[in-house]
């Protein structure tokens, strides 16, 4: 299924603390970011890359892909999507709906998750969507670098952490996984278009600065995130020994 007013956006970046260059690195005789457009536009009709790079820029347009140039002071993904949705409008003429933020290190993206985000704004009531999976292992729970949701009843998140929430008394840790169902975030997501241009207006919040989690900002500021569930997370590559891990399992596959 693919909808026709849902616009997908990669951020892409050439200068990474981590890994500079992480776009263009070679994966199986292509540049990781035509292998994250590939699988995105297998889910979505309207795909386009966002970088600040004439090398990225290059690159995609070497392999047919739609790309946009934006500024290279954007602070965050959220806010290159939302420069690189008024640029697209303003030269294709066509509004859309809604956005979604594709990472630009997942090679291998599952094109349902970017369906699973899509039909989220069948409901004109979304505001932002987001994707999450059961955690079930103790050590994944205790991972500062593995967000935590919690959500209510409705499937909307009430709170993202990096800290193991809710905490449970009288219970060892060791068996919390196993005494209470833990959400674990998959960084996804979509936004309605006039919701993306509004949150990109609003000041860095209390929450965010604490946990440095960006989504943190919307909640304290009253928008309500929608959260769909998964059990299929996708590969993200951050260094270059995920990159050698990544090549040595495509050669095996």
């Amino acid at each position: 299924m693919i909808l026709d007013d849902i616009l997908g956006i990669i951020p892409a970046r050439y200068a990474s603390t981590r890994f500079p260059g992480k776009p263009l690195a070679d994966i199986g005789g292509k540049p990781m970011i035509q292998r994250v457009y590939e699988q995105s536009r297998k889910a979505l009709k309207y795909v386009y890359v966002a970088t600040d790079d004439i090398r990225i820029e290059n690159a995609v347009l070497a392999f047919g892909g739609n790309v946009v140039m934006t500024s290279p002071d954007n602070k965050s993904g959220t806010d290159r999507c939302a420069e690189a949705l008024n640029i697209i409008e303003q030269a294709t003429g066509k509004s859309f709906e809604a956005v979604i933020n594709i990472q630009g290190d997942e090679p291998f993206i599952e094109p349902h998750l970017l369906e699973m985000l899509s039909v989220s704004f069948m409901s004109s009531f979304t505001e932002i969507a987001t994707l999450v999976k059961p955690l079930t292992k103790t050590e994944d729970l205790f991972d500062a670098n593995k967000p935590k949701v919690v959500v209510n009843i409705k499937y909307e998140a009430l709170y993202f952490s990096r800290s193991p929430i809710p905490y449970l008394r009288n219970v060892a840790k060791e068996d919390w996984v196993k005494n209470h169902k833990y959400y674990a975030h998959i960084g996804l997501y979509g936004y309605r278009s006039d919701i993306l241009r509004e949150i990109t207006m609003l000041k860095p919040s209390s929450l965010e600065l604490a946990e440095s989690l960006e989504q943190l900002r919307w909640l304290e500021n009253g928008y309500t995130i929608s959260v769909r569930e998964t059990e299929h997370e996708s590969i993200a590559i951050d260094t270059p020994d995920d990159l050698k891990k990544t090549r040595q399992w495509l050669m095996c596959h």
